[in-house]
């Protein structure tokens, strides 16, 4: 896979949208960091997130840190409650319903547009919100990673914090020394979503995203310019990745696309990772309690394996 052009990679073309990354919140940060370990995964320093409500307005605490698994394209987050904030009292609700994956984001280049095309929508988005964090880079010194973010009001998507970002500073994050992982990861390549009506869901989320979903099988899928999103009823995701809800909406967890499927699965089993499902094309693993939900991997199609 060509990584050299990760950070580059990651804006999308205007006008296009991808799967950016996914967000587990945690109750836990170092129990966390000891699963992903047994995982596979390589994890960046603890970053401490700052924000600001509006663009000019003050840098404050947003009461969260986090680490990341950084991939070629696309990444895995992994947040964590440090303050009594706002923005911390929502990971403390949503976690209060389920331990796991509660934030789904896609890429954009062109976050105000976004932030218009939502509102015409009727998702009520709050102020674009500018979000920064340092990053300690290979040599030594310290970068900022600046995002511009935009979400609907959270009582238009019952799913979770499903948002839209532009990378403002691409290069402080995806930084090459991030993304080699043992078990092979490269790209998150989609994310399972469990509703209790398929109908409903669907048409909600094609209304957010601009982007018309395809049957396949009982699921509906919502296909980006990089990575697509599973919708599925209760029965349909545990009939198909191996694990009951334990709520509903759910979001399940990752799919990522692995440089070699075989050895991921040798790693997850020394690792003592259950497996849930296991076919030539995909390996289904629960994720440990600290982390919830599940994890899904899938061979690198050539197209992802070209870096495109």
């Amino acid at each position: 896979m060509i990584l050299d052009d990760a950070a580059d990679a990651q804006r999308p073309a205007i006008g296009d949208m991808v799967l950016d990354h996914v967000a587990h919140f945690l109750p836990d940060m170092a129990a966390a960091e000891e699963a992903l370990g047994r995982m596979g995964f390589g994890l960046t320093p603890l970053s401490h997130q700052m924000h600001r409500a509006t663009p000019d307005g003050p840098l404050v605490s947003a009461g969260t840190a986090n680490r990341t698994a950084m991939l070629a394209r696309g990444y895995l987050e992994f947040l964590a409650t440090t303050g009594d904030t706002p923005n911390a009292a929502r990971l403390r609700a949503a976690m209060a319903r389920y331990t796991g994956v509660h934030l789904v984001c896609f890429g954009t280049a062109d976050a105000a547009a976004v932030q218009a095309r939502i509102t015409r929508a009727g998702f009520d988005p709050p102020p674009m919100v500018a979000l920064q964090r340092a990053v300690e880079q290979g040599d030594g010194t310290t970068d900022t990673a600046r995002f511009a973010v935009v979400r609907p009001a959270p009582e238009r998507m019952r799913e979770g914090r499903i948002q839209f970002v532009e990378h403002l500073a691409p290069a402080a994050i995806w930084q090459r020394r991030f993304l080699d992982h043992p078990n092979g990861a490269r790209v998150l390549s989609g994310v399972i979503v469990a509703v209790p009506d398929i109908d409903e869901a669907r048409a909600r989320w094609e209304s957010l995203t601009g982007i018309a979903c395809a049957p396949q099988g009982a699921f509906r899928v919502l296909r980006t310019g990089r990575g697509r999103v599973l919708l599925g009823d209760a029965r349909t995701v545990a009939d198909a990745f191996g694990m009951e809800p334990p709520a509903l909406p759910w979001i399940a967890g990752p799919i990522l696309g692995v440089a070699d499927l075989a050895r991921t699965g040798t790693l997850l089993r020394d690792g003592g990772i259950a497996a849930l499902r296991q076919t030539a094309t995909l390996l289904v693993a629960a994720a440990p309690p600290t982390l919830g939900g599940l994890y899904a991997f899938e061979p690198l199609s050539a197209l992802d394996a070209a870096g495109r």
